[in-house]
């Protein structure tokens, strides 16, 4: 009884504290906010006399915000700015969908007043449709000039976004897809991808395809290329610089560890005796045995094989329009080859647990150097991807500017 009490007082609480907001949020003006919550909760049991409250705010809110849009609509056709049609065209899609939302509802009663709700649905058909052209043939026109009077790569991508919004309202309008190439192409920008080698060293090539792989990288950036092997028709924008400046591999070396163990171990058993050298025997006539211990020793020999190779780079980014370099960054890596194994010489039982696993291990052939520069390379990779992903903003705020 008290659990069924406690859940009807928070139901209770919850369904007030929602009217509460609807109601704040129609008392700011927010109309939109309070249609939206008034549609949901009518939505789930309409005829809910604890809902009629949201019957009288939807009622109330869809009134007032369709004569605030309704206003607001003729004074930007008044102002007659072509700009304008964006917002305009917006209103009216928003005063046609919040109809679409109530008409399911209807007819909505409203008990104390013996009537149903008023909703003065009107028909926005005619003027979204005149409204769209007039935008589509502001956007185009607007572009157009971009295309035309560009004097910077962000002016195509300025007329690209308008054609793309173009696109969307108005699929197939005119030459929209056409431009919207153009647009594209001529915005972007476009990076040469270089890899130089200071060093003594030979950069294995799997590594310098891999670095140069720039799409298993998984950089998106919808206004830059990267171009590893740079096109004779294509005017670069920047130069992307990887340059190796110090390959060190370290000689290949097998360190040696002595570990001497000693450990008492149970060696079967004898009978205990007492002073007199007589065996001693428990209650029952029984001779008691006790442990016969012995201590065992063992020479343990561990083996490290050990090969490091560490890379150091530099990564750059230079404006070819003015040979200036932009940003700079050391790179820097390491690799470890270790490889552990062991012998020993004596009672193994005299080992701890933990040794005895290396025992059954044995020497591997040490890796090439070439082997050893991709295995670094593997993190060279990550650091580069890291790199460039963060100074992809730092490029575009220099492009910019």
């Amino acid at each position: 009884m008290k659990k069924t009490l406690l859940i009807g007082i928070v139901v209770l609480l919850s369904a007030c504290g929602g009217v509460k907001k609807t109601q704040e949020a129609l008392n700011s003006g927010n109309y939109r906010s309070a249609m939206n919550k008034a549609i949901k909760n009518l939505a789930e049991n309409k005829t809910k006399k604890g809902h009629q409250a949201y019957v009288l705010m939807l009622e109330d809110a869809f009134a007032k915000n369709t004569q605030r849009e309704q206003e607001q609509i003729a004074f930007l056709l008044q102002d007659g700015n072509p700009a304008n049609f964006e917002v305009v065209y917006n209103k009216y899609l928003q005063l046609k969908e919040i109809q679409q939302r109530i008409r399911p509802l209807m007819p909505l009663a409203i008990y104390e007043e013996g009537r149903d709700a008023r909703f003065d649905f009107q028909n926005y058909d005619t003027q979204i449709l005149v409204t769209k052209n007039k935008l589509s043939g502001y956007l185009y026109s607007n572009a157009n000039s971009l295309l035309t009077e560009a004097q910077q790569k962000l002016d195509y991508r300025a007329a690209y976004d308008e054609l793309k919004y173009l696109q969307e309202i108005n699929p197939g309008y005119k030459e929209t897809v056409a431009k919207m190439n153009e647009a594209y192409t001529k915005g972007l920008e476009y990076v040469r991808v270089e890899i130089g080698n200071e060093t003594e060293q030979i950069i294995p090539e799997r590594l310098e395809e891999e670095l140069l792989d720039f799409n298993a990288y998984g950089i998106n950036n919808f206004w830059t290329e990267f171009h590893t092997n740079p096109l004779n028709d294509i005017t670069y924008d920047y130069a992307l610089n990887v340059n190796f400046r110090e390959i060190n591999i370290s000689p290949e070396q097998v360190r040696e560890k002595q570990i001497i163990k000693e450990k008492q171990i149970k060696d079967g058993f004898e009978y205990l005796l007492d002073n007199e050298g007589n065996v001693v025997k428990d209650s029952l006539g029984n001779k008691i045995q006790v442990d016969k211990l012995r201590t065992v020793r063992c020479n343990f020999y561990q083996f490290t094989q050990f090969k490091a190779a560490q890379i150091a780079a530099k990564v750059s980014y230079t404006d070819l329009s003015n040979g200036q370099e932009i940003n700079s960054y050391p790179l820097a890596t390491e690799f470890v080859f270790e490889h552990i194994y062991a012998n020993y010489k004596g009672d193994r039982r005299a080992l701890d647990t933990d040794l005895i696993p290396l025992l059954d291990v044995r020497a591997v052939p040490f890796p090439t150097n070439e082997q050893m520069v991709y295995d670094a390379g593997e993190d060279l990779k990550l650091r580069l991807k890291s790199i460039i992903s963060q100074n992809q903003m730092v490029v575009q705020n220099h492009f910019n500017d």
